[in-house]
């Protein structure tokens, strides 16, 4: 048994890389070959978010406080509110974050496949998020 204790991890920022505006990560668990799950809780300030990405085995979050944003490419830009559970197929392409006046938190889980669980790709633009 292995437990991490509250506040044991530190917090640290998201990288302007990959964030637009501010946004805290805060490991959870990232377990130990074989297994290959890990997950983070991330807060994002009201407008921040992530740069378009995808996740080689997909990605799941549970919105666990404010109100935000998801979108996959192609498809519509949807609200997501505490108790959401939000997922992404393998290789989609989206990326989500805050509402413009709201903060958001969610927790991310994800899978590594060959030591990666995340490809970065283009910042979200204004115009985008704004749609």
């Amino acid at each position: 048994m292995d437990v991490k204790r509250s506040g044991s991890q530190p917090s640290r920022k998201g990288p302007a890389e990959y964030f637009t505006g501010t946004v805290r990560i805060d490991p959870l668990f990232e377990a130990a070959d074989p297994a290959r799950v890990a997950a983070a809780s991330v807060t994002f300030e009201p407008g921040s978010r992530t740069a378009w990405h995808t996740h080689p085995l997909g990605q799941t979050l549970i919105v666990t406080a404010g109100s935000g944003r998801a979108q996959r490419a192609g498809g519509p830009i949807e609200e997501i509110r505490p108790g959401d559970v939000v997922s992404f197929a393998p290789g989609e392409k989206h990326w989500h974050g805050a509402a413009a006046t709201t903060a958001m938190t969610h927790i991310a889980i994800h899978e590594r496949l060959d030591g990666s669980t995340v490809d970065w790709l283009e910042h979200v633009s204004d115009d985008q998020y704004g749609q």
